[in-house]
C-alpha cells in the first residue's frame, strides 16, 4: 500500500515565531526529492512538520489522506523514516543496538523479533558499511562514522517513505557520494520515496528527480531539477551570481558561482574577466 504525503496550507513556526506560512506541497511518490535553499530558508523546519515532529500551527500534513497527528505514532513510523540533523541516542549505546531499534515500530503483541529482523539489520549494515563498528559505542566513533550508523538505522526501519535532513553532513566526498548512491539504489529497487535536504546545489541536481527550492519560508521553484535550477532562481534564493551549465557525468543542471575572484588569482597570471562573464552569464 502507498501513502501520499502531503503539506496543505501549512505554517509552521517556533515559539510563536513563524518560519513556513500558508505552504502546500506534495510529496512525489517512488521518487527522489530534494529539498535546498539558503540557511534559515525553512527547510528543516518543513521536514520536521512533514514527519510530524512539529505540529502546524494552521494547516494539516496528510498521510495516505489522514491528518497525520491524528495516526498512530507506531503506525506512522512504519510508514514515515526520519534522521533528522541533530539525532539523540542514549549514552553508552553501542552501534548494533541502536540500528537494531530501527526495527522497533514493527514489533507488538503478535510480531515478535525474527529472523527476517536479524536480516534487515544485517542488510542495512552492510550497505552502509557499519558491520565492523557493531560492538562499538556511538559516543567513542568519529562524526562521519556516526552519520553513517544513523543513515543504517534508518534504512533497518525499512519504512515507505524516508526523509533525511542532511544525511552527508560530517561525510568525506567519497562517504557522501556512496550514501546519496545508495539512497537513489534503495529508490530505483524498492520503490522507497526519498525526501531529503542538501546544501550542495549540484550534488541536488544531480540525485534529485525532484527539486523543491526554497527561500524565507516559501517555496520559489517546484519541479525537475531542469525546471528549477537557473541563474534567476539561484540569484534570488541564494543571493548568489551563478552560471549554469550541464554536468559532464549525467547532463543535470550544475551551478557554477561567479564569485569576484579575491585572491584567487597569482600575481602575474592572467586575470578572468569578470564583466565579460557577467556580460555573457546575462545574456545566456
Amino acid at each position: 500500500m502507498t501513502h501520499l504525503l502531503r503539506a496543505e496550507n501549512v505554517s509552521l513556526g517556533y515559539d510563536h515565531t513563524p518560519i513556513i506560512e500558508n505552504l502546500d506541497l506534495e510529496i512525489v511518490q517512488g521518487a527522489v526529492t530534494v529539498i535546498v535553499g539558503a540557511n534559515a530558508s525553512g527547510k528543516s523546519t518543513l521536514l520536521k512538520g512533514l514527519a510530524r515532529l512539529l505540529k502546524p500551527d494552521t494547516g494539516q500534513v496528510t498521510l495516505g489522506g489522514r491528518n497525520i497527528a491524528a495516526l498512530p505514532a507506531k503506525k506512522v513510523a512504519t510508514v514515515v523514516g526520519l534522521l533528522p540533523q541533530q539525532p539523540i541516542a542514549p549514552d553508552g549505546i553501542t552501534v548494533a543496538d541502536l540500528i537494531s531499534r530501527g526495527r522497533y515500530p514493527h514489533q507488538g503483541w503478535f510480531r515478535q523479533w525474527s529472523s527476517t529482523d536479524d536480516a534487515i539489520v544485517a542488510a542495512a549494515m552492510a550497505a552502509t558499511n557499519t558491520h565492523e563498528l557493531a560492538a562499538r559505542r556511538l559516543e567513542d566513533l568519529s562524526g562521519g562514522q556516526r552519520q553513517r550508523v544513523w543513515i543504517a538505522m534508518a534504512l533497518a526501519q525499512d519504512p515507505e517513505i524516508l526523509l533525511l535532513d542532511e544525511p552527508t553532513t560530517f561525510l568525506d566526498v567519497t562517504h557522501q557520494i556512496e550514501v546519496l548512491d545508495l539512497l537513489l539504489e534503495r529508490n530505483r529497487e524498492r520503490g522507497t520515496t526519498v525526501v531529503m535536504v542538501l546544501h550542495d546545489l549540484n550534488l541536488a541536481a544531480r540525485y534529485a528527480d525532484h527539486l523543491v527550492v526554497m527561500c524565507a519560508g516559501r517555496i520559489v521553484a517546484n519541479g525537475t531539477p531542469a525546471e528549477t535550477l537557473n541563474a534567476d532562481i539561484v540569484r534570488n534564493a541564494f543571493d548568489l551570481d551563478a552560471t549554469i551549465v550541464s554536468d559532464p557525468v549525467c547532463g543535470a543542471p550544475m551551478v557554477v558561482p561567479i564569485g569576484r575572484f579575491h585572491g584567487l588569482v597569482p600575481p602575474g597570471s592572467p586575470r578572468l574577466n569578470v564583466p565579460a562573464l557577467q556580460r555573457q552569464h546575462i545574456r545566456n
